[in-house]
């Protein structure tokens, strides 16, 4: 059993971990030669982490057991309903060898909102926070050390109560995995292709755009095999009223030439921690930034002007993508590059990897 300190902010005893190891672990040659060459979500640590919930025990039976399939009964409520909901976080290895995640409870705060919206109960941060530890605390060993690499952390919950009603399920079940996580770009940061869905959404006003949720994910599948068809290498979605709102798994940023920096913003659009955080780092630059609706003609007509100097997308797993073209049925827009995304992106990786002073206390031990 591994316990930690109550929380002092919400008074919250610390969960009673039972820790079960993987007898059949890799053997650290093994594991060597996976981070060498880890590639993104293709291999997974030893082990994982596991908490039930129910309506009668609340949080409860919290483990670190071997990583391996998950039983579940067919009537399962999240096979039939899609009541599930998921984060992605990194933890970095710093040069002195300590293992750091970057605002961990943002995410935690970003699954709770999931959670709400999908009905499914709110893990309480500190919970969060915990659950990542325990996993470091067994796997650390995976967690990367070379350049650009890191460990990628998958929290996930979803409904696992039998039953075929149409009604929030009554028990639960909330996992971490994780993966080591090479470079995203190999040779450095690329331009991608954007291609432009018009005939399909990602989510709809009062919908689960907000929600880092599956279900819209597997919406963004038919227009990005769309965008590769047309030999982009993303998609980009509107909204009803023509509006950019996110990439299939990235936000979307413009800078205009007076140094403004403009992010969309609405509620069918995923808060982007990465995103927040880059944008932190232009204010303290100096740039005025604004979160607001923009327009599909107001991206063109303003690349076309000048009035938009730079565009790129972020995200937990590439952090920066500058975009290189907008491309549609009847038109291709070359995008104007610039300096500012890639002076931010390193700014912000030079900090999670502890290389940097981190002034907004973003940083979060997990071996300690």
């Amino acid at each position: 059993m591994t316990t930690i300190d109550t929380d002092p902010d919400t008074g919250l005893d610390p969960l009673e971990f039972a820790v079960t190891r993987n007898l059949a672990a890799k053997s650290n040659a093994d594991r060597d030669a996976i981070l060498a060459a880890p590639g993104f979500g293709q291999s997974f640590t030893d082990h994982m982490v596991d908490i039930c919930w129910s309506v009668r025990g609340g949080w409860h039976r919290p483990r670190v057991s071997p990583y391996g399939p998950i039983s579940l009964d067919p009537a399962a409520a999240v096979l039939h309903y899609g009541q599930e909901i998921f984060e992605g976080i990194k933890a970095y290895r710093h040069a002195d060898g300590s293992v750091h995640t970057f605002r961990p409870d943002q995410n935690g705060r970003r699954l709770q909102r999931s959670a709400r919206r999908l009905a499914l109960p709110e893990l309480p941060v500190p919970y969060f926070l915990q659950a990542l530890r325990e996993l470091i605390a067994v796997d650390g060993a995976w967690v990367p050390s070379g350049e650009d690499q890191s460990l990628y952390l998958r929290p996930f919950m979803f409904a696992k109560e039998a039953f075929l009603g149409v009604r929030p399920a009554h028990k639960v079940a909330f996992y971490v995995i994780a993966s080591p996580a090479g470079a995203y770009f190999k040779g450095g940061v690329k331009p991608v292709s954007i291609w432009l869905s018009e005939d399909y959404s990602r989510a709809g006003k009062g919908g689960t755009g907000a929600a880092k949720t599956g279900g819209n994910y597997a919406a963004s599948l038919l227009p990005q095999s769309e965008a590769y068809e047309n030999e982009c290498d993303q998609v980009v979605f509107l909204d009803q009223d023509r509006n950019v709102e996110e990439l299939g798994g990235m936000n979307v940023v413009f800078v205009y030439k007076d140094g403004t920096i403009v992010t969309p913003q609405s509620d069918s659009i995923l808060e982007g921690i990465t995103r927040d955080s880059l944008l932190q780092l232009a204010r303290d630059r100096g740039h005025r930034v604004e979160g607001r609706n923009v327009s599909l003609k107001e991206w063109r007509e303003g690349v076309a002007s000048g009035d938009i100097v730079e565009v790129f997308a972020c995200g937990t797993a590439a952090v920066v993508t500058p975009i290189g073209t907008l491309k549609g049925r009847d038109f291709i827009d070359e995008q104007p590059t610039g300096t500012l995304a890639l002076e931010l992106r390193e700014e912000l990786t030079n900090i999670q990897y502890g290389r940097a002073e981190d002034k907004h206390g973003w940083l979060y031990r997990l071996d300690a």
